[in-house]
């Protein structure tokens, strides 16, 4: 568990005349809860299921308690993730329409993410704002601009953090559509329960949001199995180019912007795609390259103890140990690719 308050701590009336000291950040959050009105809750460009589904059940939680809520993102949701919009509105930031709304608010609330710089187009409108600012995420290297850091780099998604966070409020907080939302973050962080952080503890928090009324066959449907036949023509592409690199030991996939223009998807088209790089026997290292109009994303995943997050930080980018990624402007997606290459070697035992 990673924790830091940077406000002067909270206080809670314990008995007649006495004050008693609120130690923790979640102890800090929930003071706060009861205290504020208006919310704004975001998250990172190019929000992923994580992102929306933590967001979705953090609102749903808040406006039972009588709050003013809004979730305010600088890109639209992903096709795959449009159905949470019916839980809870989910709006594109716009700077003349939601200017005020963020000005106005008492908490901004900043999900699945750990520096504003990967707030995109909203960075600067919430780094001006007077708001109390609340960060709950589960990345590594955390920047300090919150007033309220809730973070846990062990936890397997900031859905986990969130289930654990509500529950502490209320057992009996989590509704149908809450346990809907968190289902969606801790199924699409997890890799549908396959990748390394998936616990016993995680397998107890799902078996009680089926309880509480997650349907996990409407959910996986709508998540994974809406797609275009666009979208499985550019993964045939992405297939059918497959490299190699360091031995085999390293498998890498790209996709030009002609790609996407001729098979009429975009950058959100390309989710789960990279995790095929690492069923390839012997590989250790997978990487996708996009072409998108400003700059090369770079997508990484790495096996076992190879810390991938270490070479995505060389570019920028920041994540897991074994799931990271980057963003590289200034170059062509072939001079991306050779950089990347060229410093894959010195991550590999």
């Amino acid at each position: 568990m990673v924790s830091w308050a940077g406000i002067t701590p909270f206080f809670f009336a314990a008995g007649p005349n006495s004050r008693s000291l609120v130690t923790t950040p979640a102890q800090q959050f929930h003071v706060l809860v009861g205290s504020a009105r208006r919310f704004v809750l975001t998250t990172h460009v190019n929000p992923d299921g994580d992102a929306i589904g933590s967001e979705c059940a953090l609102a749903l939680w808040l406006r039972a308690r009588g709050k003013e809520v809004a979730i305010l993102n600088a890109d639209d949701t992903p096709w795959n993730y449009t159905f949470l919009d019916a839980i809870h509105p989910v709006l594109r930031y716009d700077p003349a329409t939601h200017r005020e709304l963020i000005d106005r608010a008492d908490v901004i609330v900043v999900l699945d993410i750990n520096h504003l710089g990967r707030l995109g187009q909203m960075e600067e409108a919430v780094r001006r704002s007077h708001a109390r600012k609340v960060c709950i995420d589960h990345h590594l290297d955390p920047d300090r601009f919150a007033d309220i850091a809730i973070l846990d780099d062990h936890a397997a998604a900031t859905g986990q953090i969130l289930y654990d966070l509500i529950r502490s409020a209320d057992p009996d907080a989590v509704t149908q559509l809450i346990a809907t939302s968190l289902y969606v973050a801790i199924m699409t962080d997890t890799g549908s329960f396959r990748f390394p952080k998936t616990d016993g503890s995680i397998h107890r928090i799902i078996a009680d949001l089926l309880d509480r009324g997650a349907d996990p066959s409407a959910t996986y449907e709508e998540v994974y199995e809406r797609g275009s036949i666009g979208r499985l023509q550019l993964l045939g592409r992405m297939l059918a180019g497959l490299q190699s690199a360091c031995d085999g030991r390293v498998v890498y996939m790209s996709v030009s912007r002609e790609m996407f223009r001729e098979t009429g998807t975009n950058e959100a088209d390309t989710d789960a795609f990279v995790p095929y790089t690492l069923t390839i026997r012997g590989v250790e290292v997978g990487l996708m390259f996009s072409e998108l109009p400003d700059c090369i994303k770079v997508s990484f995943r790495s096996k076992g103890a190879i810390p991938i997050n270490e070479l995505a930080k060389r570019f920028g980018g920041n994540g897991h140990r074994n799931a990271a990624g980057a963003r590289i402007t200034g170059a062509t997606l072939s001079e991306a690719i050779s950089r990347v290459l060229a410093e894959v070697p010195q991550f590999l035992p």
